[in-house]
C-alpha cells in the first residue's frame, strides 16, 4: 500500500494557490439513496453527515469562506414529504451542530430569503447567526430557499427602496445588497454527482470563478475529493478576461 503521510504526498497544497472562497452545489443526496434502496430524505441526512468532514477538512486546508447551496428557490416543488423532512433536517442540524460549530470558531452567515421558513426555524437561523458573528476562522454561508435570479431581483428592489439614482448604479453597489455582501467572490464552485450545470448558484457572484465536477455523489465528498477540488484549482491559469 502507497504511503499517503503528507511528508511523501506528491501534491502537497501550496497556500499560496488556495482559493480564498469555495462554493458547494452539493447535489446527488437522493441518486445516493436511490442506489441504495432507501428514502431519498436518507440521502439528504446522510449527506449532512458527510457536511462535518468536508467543514473540518475547509479548516485544515486554510479555507476562509464555504458557502453550501443546501436549499434552492426551486426546491419547494419537490414533494411535501421531502420539503418537510429537509426543514427538519435544518433545525436538527442547528441543534446538534451549533455548540461544536461555535467552539472551531465558525461563523455562519444565511444566504436567501428566510420569510418563507417556520417562523420558529427563522428564529434558530437568526440565534445561530447571532452567537457566532464574531468568529473568525471559517465563515460558513448557508444557502437556504436561495436562487441567484432571486437574490438579484431582491438587491435591484433594496438599491430602489434606498433611492439610488440611476448614475450610481455599479457592479459593486450591486455586489453590496447581494445577499454576500462584502464578502470575496467565490473562486472556486464544485459541483458533485457528475452534474455540468450551475443551477440558479451564485450567478452574479460566480462571473469568474472556476468550476470543479466532482464525479460522486455529495455524501461520498469527503476530505480527499475536497483536496483533490483544491489540486485542481491550484493548475487553472486564472486570467479574468486579461492576456498575461
Amino acid at each position: 500500500m502507497a504511503d499517503t503521510s503528507p511528508l511523501h504526498d506528491p501534491w502537497p497544497l501550496d497556500p499560496e494557490q488556495l482559493p480564498t472562497h469555495v462554493a458547494i452545489i452539493m447535489d446527488g443526496n437522493g441518486r445516493w439513496a436511490r442506489q441504495r434502496g432507501l428514502p431519498r430524505l436518507a440521502g439528504h441526512r446522510a449527506g449532512t453527515e458527510n457536511l462535518r468532514e468536508v467543514l473540518r477538512a475547509a479548516v485544515e486546508f486554510g479555507i476562509k469562506i464555504l458557502t453550501i447551496y443546501a436549499f434552492s428557490t426551486e426546491n419547494w416543488g419537490r414533494s411535501e414529504v421531502e420539503v418537510r423532512g429537509l426543514m427538519n433536517i435544518l433545525r436538527d442540524v442547528i441543534d446538534s451542530e451549533l455548540s461544536d460549530l461555535h467552539r472551531e470558531g465558525v461563523q455562519l452567515r444565511h444566504l436567501g430569503d428566510p420569510s418563507a421558513l417556520a417562523p420558529e426555524l427563522q428564529k434558530k437561523v437568526r440565534d445561530a447567526i447571532e452567537l457566532t458573528k464574531d468568529n473568525d476562522r471559517l465563515i460558513l454561508n448557508i444557502a437556504f430557499n436561495y436562487g441567484g435570479r432571486a437574490e438579484i431581483v431582491h438587491a435591484i428592489q433594496e438599491i430602489v427602496r434606498n433611492g439610488h439614482k440611476p448614475e450610481e448604479i455599479t457592479e459593486a453597489l450591486v455586489s453590496h445588497y447581494l445577499y454576500t455582501g462584502e464578502q470575496h467572490d467565490p473562486d472556486l464552485i464544485v459541483r458533485t454527482s457528475g452534474e455540468l450545470r450551475l443551477s440558479n448558484f451564485l450567478i452574479w457572484q460566480s462571473a469568474y470563478a472556476e468550476y470543479y465536477f466532482a464525479p460522486v455523489f455529495w455524501p461520498d465528498f469527503n476530505r480527499e475529493q475536497l483536496r483533490l477540488a483544491l489540486i485542481h484549482y491550484a493548475q487553472r491559469d486564472r486570467r479574468y478576461g486579461k492576456v498575461r
